[in-house]
């Protein structure tokens, strides 16, 4: 068996079994070490290697959660939120029926911000979700809904749109590697080329928010009472230091493209103000890196995973038993292909690495299939970006999961990979068979 297939499969049954991520991960990726041949001593050498890759996201969001409860703290998000109730308490079903789009629209907007227009990506969630999960309990909106919303803001924007973190996945990483591979890209226009593609993902949003989570979902109410005070007190100059901080954190990161730099200057404002009192600072700091912990741990396994299957070699393998299969016909060449990148991927974790490693056995199987360059980059891209949604490893499921579930009430596999995947992942594989049909 190949060894991809072996360790991305294990991973997934584990992890479908409420085996917890970590442990899956590192399972997942001994056996596919095993599996192709690297043996004990060379598995755990590649994992270990492939660790640090996931130190410096882990450690972000670590400070990203102490960033955060220092605004749970300051009462900005809980003044916002009481803002949201005030409009919600008292009036009709069909008033709260507004409130609840004008919020899911609100983080669908911020979302898709976050890739182009302020460039943060994931930093936003554990800032903007955690405090409003009292309002979105109190309106009984399914969390699923909210994760569906926030994975489609993180992903279609930066495959379809050569702006922001797109500009890098389209022009710096997919055209540049298609180009690397022998095929003159030049002529095609990415946005046209992936436009297909993104329709899939859209239909996709447009399931998950009109028909499968559209309903009501109840929430214990205590719990999240528990962990985000909702009584906080607040007063006005208190909020204005508060978003002087967010303000602040948002200019460092963008500025020294650090988001722990940024992370760090935020939390240092409230505690230089007295938002946050001198000697609460270690609990607090400590309170909102154990909120963050458990994404970290995954990141950083997630690495060594995929540093295993990078070593063990068998991606090409993969392909080029998948293209004994092809005979010739491009539509089973590219679901093929599409498939493959759906494995990879959802194992990887990540769709700016794994372009590079399948276009260089993708391309000239696109060629000798007859494919024209714009289905080809339609093709590459496509089956890298397929499995970001839906992974249980990936940035763009972790992060809504990571703010989504400060109350324990919301689970990483079946609340936010599996709607996901469903809603994500099927659209864009039909989507991107037709569009590489077509271009």
């Amino acid at each position: 068996m190949n060894a991809v297939i072996a360790a991305v499969g294990i991973m997934l049954i584990l992890s479908l079994s409420r085996v917890h991520v970590v442990i899956a991960l590192i399972i997942g990726a001994l056996v596919g070490g095993l599996v192709g041949g690297l043996g004990i001593e060379g598995t755990l050498k590649a994992f270990n290697g492939g660790l640090g890759g996931g130190a410096t996201v882990a450690l972000s969001y670590a400070l990203l959660g102490a960033f955060a409860v220092a605004i749970a703290k300051s009462g900005l998000a809980h003044a916002l939120a009481d803002r949201a109730l005030a409009m919600f308490h008292g009036q009709s079903e069909a008033r709260g029926v507004r409130v609840k789009w004008l919020l899911v629209g609100l983080m669908l907007v911020v979302a898709i911000s976050s890739q182009n227009i302020l460039p943060i990506h994931i930093a936003f969630i554990p800032l903007l979700v955690p405090p409003l999960l009292y309002v979105l309990t109190r309106l009984q909106i399914d969390r699923r809904l909210v994760a569906c919303v926030i994975t489609f803001g993180l992903i279609t924007p930066y495959m379809f749109l050569p702006v922001g973190f797109g500009n890098i996945f389209l022009n710096e990483i997919l055209l540049a590697n298609v180009a690397r591979s022998g095929v003159d890209v030049s002529a095609v226009n990415v946005t046209h080329a992936m436009a297909i593609p993104a329709a899939g993902m859209l239909v996709g949003l447009l399931i998950a928010v009109f028909f499968s989570y559209r309903g009501k979902r109840v929430y214990d109410l205590e719990k999240i009472e528990q962990v985000e005070q909702v009584a906080v007190s607040y007063n006005p100059l208190t909020l204005v230091v508060a978003g002087c901080a967010i303000a602040a954190a948002f200019i460092v990161q963008l500025w020294l493209d650090s988001m722990i730099i940024g992370a760090l200057v935020g939390f240092l404002i409230f505690s230089v103000s007295g938002i946050v009192r001198w000697k609460d600072t270690d609990s607090l700091f400590t309170e909102g890196m154990k909120m963050m912990a458990m994404i970290g741990f995954i990141m950083i396994a997630a690495s060594g995973f995929a540093e295993v299957m990078k070593a063990t070699g068998e991606v090409k393998s993969l392909v080029e038993t998948s293209a004994a299969w092809i005979d010739h016909s491009k539509g089973i060449g590219a679901l093929l292909m599409l498939l493959v990148g759906l494995l990879v991927t959802m194992g990887i974790g990540s769709s700016f690495s794994t372009v590079p490693i399948l276009a260089a056995i993708f391309v000239p199987l696109c060629v000798q299939l007859g494919f024209d360059p714009i289905a080809t980059v339609c093709i590459v891209g496509t089956a890298g970006a397929l499995g970001d949604a839906g992974s249980p490893a990936s940035d763009s499921t972790l992060g809504p999961t990571s703010g989504l579930n400060v109350d324990g009430q919301h689970h990483h596999i079946w609340d936010t990979v599996v709607p996901t995947f469903i809603h994500y992942n099927l659209p864009l594989l039909a989507a991107g068979w037709v569009a590489a049909m077509v271009l």
